[in-house]
């Protein structure tokens, strides 16, 4: 159970702490590899500085939380997966890093120290919360006086080239409607409006969205992506009615899919972000001379 015992996000606790947390955990280089391209202009426009101290929303296997080290004094990982937590530990102490902390937490109600960092950030870990406002509130409150906060998150899936996978998929199996717009899950800041409006709830000023153009390498060659993605947690709760034959057919299909983006660098996509970055209000106190 979470470090301070609090939970309210228990459908989210319970997908991260079975196969889908696993399987990120089990694949920690694969997922690093296709989300890396975000990390370079997340740490920039997070600006950060070696006297920092960074809060990582949603940390997973902690890649983002060792980078943020490498440049801050210290930071903290924050999520709910054990056994991604069990990964981001071991992978810090493989790189020994002695400025990491992470904590198995519910990032919107645990009891942060008030004003303890200078930047939060988050790589994908913000799109889950069951009360953003809330949930942004309670980080926002971990901030110091003029902290920061910047985060990538999912464009519309239209936007991305998965969506031509998910297409075929579809032709062989149910998929959800991913046109409807939804309030958890990855498509939950997809519109800018809406992360607008949650984090001025929350608090935060100076709000800026800027879109985020990346390529995604998704594995050596088709049939190994279309694997890939079939172990994917979401995929297989999806397909947990489906016939085992219209599942092969289905994977057959994602492979004919991703086949279109081979290329001498493996199968790529391109994705499409948002990047946000936003401000919690006050002004830094100087220390007495």
């Amino acid at each position: 159970m979470a470090d301070d015992n609090r939970i309210v996000n228990t459908h989210q606790f319970e997908a991260w702490n079975g196969y889908e947390g696993r399987h990120w955990a089990e694949h920690q280089s694969r997922y690093d590899a296709l989300n890396d391209p975000t990390n370079a202009p997340l740490l920039d426009a997070a600006r950060l500085r070696d006297t920092d101290s960074v809060l990582d929303i949603g940390c997973g296997n902690g890649r983002l939380t060792r980078l943020a080290a490498r440049t801050a004094r210290r930071a903290v990982g924050v999520d709910l997966s054990t056994p991604m937590l069990e990964r981001a530990r071991a992978s810090a102490v493989e790189e020994r890093l002695t400025n990491v902390t992470h904590i198995q937490a519910d990032a919107q109600v645990h009891p942060f120290e008030t004003a303890s960092f200078d930047v939060a950030l988050s790589r994908f870990g913000i799109m889950f919360f069951a009360d953003p406002v809330a949930a942004f509130t309670n980080i926002g409150r971990a901030l110091r006086p003029s902290g920061r906060l910047a985060f990538v998150c999912p464009q519309p899936l239209d936007m991305m080239d998965q969506s031509t996978i998910f297409k075929a998929v579809a032709e062989h199996v149910r998929l959800p409607d991913f046109s409807q717009k939804t309030e958890i899950g990855p498509a939950a800041f997809a519109d800018p409006e809406r992360t607008t409006s949650v984090l001025s709830a929350a608090g935060f000023d100076q709000l800026a969205i800027t879109p985020l153009e990346v390529s995604q390498r998704w594995g050596p060659n088709a049939t190994d992506a279309a694997d890939f993605l079939f172990g994917w947690g979401p995929m297989r709760h999806w397909l947990r009615d489906a016939t085992p034959e219209s599942v092969t057919h289905a994977r057959q299909a994602a492979a004919d899919a991703f086949h279109l983006y081979e290329s001498t660098d493996g199968v790529r996509l391109t994705a499409r972000y948002w990047l946000a970055t936003a401000t919690w209000p006050g002004t830094d106190t100087p220390e007495p001379a």
